[in-house]
């Protein structure tokens, strides 16, 4: 849910996501781990026994290994501002962030990133790197007109992701797409029988970009999805989108459709903003097909029928805004189109978000963003203020990372 603007001297982002029966007004445009952990594996079972008739056989158990334990939760954030040399990326470290998330646009007819955007991502990626901060790159085009559907620009997209992951060996995890089961993203979402036409495009993306960028670098890691956690799943309403819940399974069925032996992707990323500020990002959605960090075991079922097998998951974004007082609102621009909440409820509630999602088998989560956006119609999601100051609640959620870190579930 992200698409690019330039504000003075740092690209800042604004997040969008889905509902169940309606969607929040038309946002701005905006931009937009650790290897992927695997998967425990069962214990082999012990060695056959051959026993003899005539005499007692004693069977000596065989020694297993212990299961290995889960690697830390990785957790980041998403900011663009970083892709310029300044404070951000070195505040973002200092908050206990260990990830950083930042996006490059395709645009038609382009095969590559012209010569200036590779120089940022190769710098960016750069100062990452010897800050300790892994980066997650999201590639994807700027809104619903320009949705690579064709064969031609679906060629052309997959060729920008190659030259990058060629080119910018430090990016080591690409995420392809954003929000595809929003029409703020990707269009058409359905056929004329009211059939999902988008999951079928997004995944003939999803493969062609997938085996280009393993071709450039097969140690790429490249992550699908990248779900608005809500959607109407109802064509011709005005505001189509789909749920993630039938997103996938619709993913599903086409690629098993088309003949692969093997899923597209090394990883599911997924968006799993609550409904409001307000709204805990820890509350359930047993009823509905809503998936949020609470519906962990949802989700798994879901891509388990899909793949045949568990990607690795990361949430791969998800923020909650706050007031900004007084002192600091000359700082900002424009009028807040939704209720914040004050920032000891933000600490809270991040703090809520990470511990559940560390005691999860998934890669990591990544809050959007670090520092807040200038105008209020984005996001004001960060630990940081504007001008780089810390909210209050800097300390608890870099408190919560370092818990996070040995979860106790």
């Amino acid at each position: 849910m992200r698409l690019l603007a330039l504000v003075s001297l740092a690209l800042t982002v604004a997040a969008c996501s889905g509902d169940d029966s309606a969607q929040p007004p038309t946002e701005p445009a905006r931009p937009p781990t650790e290897p992927a952990r695997p998967l425990s594996e069962p214990a082999p079972p012990p060695a056959a026994s051959t026993v003899t008739p005539t005499a007692t056989t004693v069977v000596t158990p065989t020694a297993t290994a212990a299961p290995r334990p889960p690697d830390p939760l990785l957790v980041g954030a998403i900011d663009d501002a970083v892709r310029q040399p300044g404070p951000h990326l070195g505040q973002l470290a200092a908050a206990g962030f260990r990830a950083v998330g930042i996006t490059s646009y395709w645009d038609p007819g382009q095969l590559a990133p012209t010569a200036g955007e590779l120089a940022v991502l190769q710098d960016t990626a750069s100062r990452a790197q010897s800050a300790g901060v892994r980066v997650f790159l999201a590639v994807f085009h700027r809104g619903s007109a320009t949705t690579p559907i064709s064969d031609e620009a679906r060629g052309q997209f997959a060729a920008y992701v190659s030259a990058i992951v060629q080119e910018v060996p430090a990016i080591g995890d690409v995420i392809v797409g954003n929000e595809p089961n929003l029409n703020r993203f990707w269009l058409p979402q359905f056929g004329p029988g009211g059939e999902n036409v988008a999951a079928s495009a997004y995944f003939k993306l999803l493969a062609e970009t997938y085996d280009a960028a393993k071709r450039a670098r097969p140690s790429v890691r490249v992550w699908g999805g990248a779900l608005a956690p809500r959607g109407i799943d109802r064509p011709n309403t005005g505001r189509d989108t789909h749920s993630p819940t039938t997103f996938i399974r619709d993913l599903g069925a086409a690629y098993r459709a088309s003949g692969r032996s093997a899923p597209p992707l090394d990883g599911f990323a997924l968006h799993p903003y609550p409904e409001s500020p307000a709204t805990p990002p820890d509350l359930p959605h047993p009823n509905s097909k809503t998936i949020g960090i609470a519906d962990h075991a949802k989700l798994v079922d879901l891509l388990q029928e899909a793949f045949d097998t568990e990607p690795a998951i990361l949430y791969s974004e998800l923020g909650v805004e706050t007031v900004i007082p007084a002192a600091k609102r000359p700082l900002y621009k424009g009028a807040e189109p939704v209720e914040p909440v004050d920032e000891a409820t933000q600490a809270d509630y991040y703090r809520r978000a990470i511990e559940l999602a560390s005691c999860q088998p998934v890669v990591g989560l990544l809050l959007f963003h670090s520092h807040d956006e200038p105008f209020l119609t984005g996001f004001q999601s960060g630990v940081y203020y504007v001008d780089g100051t810390p909210k209050a609640s800097l300390e608890p959620v870099r408190a919560a990372i370092e818990a996070a870190r040995t979860p106790r579930c």
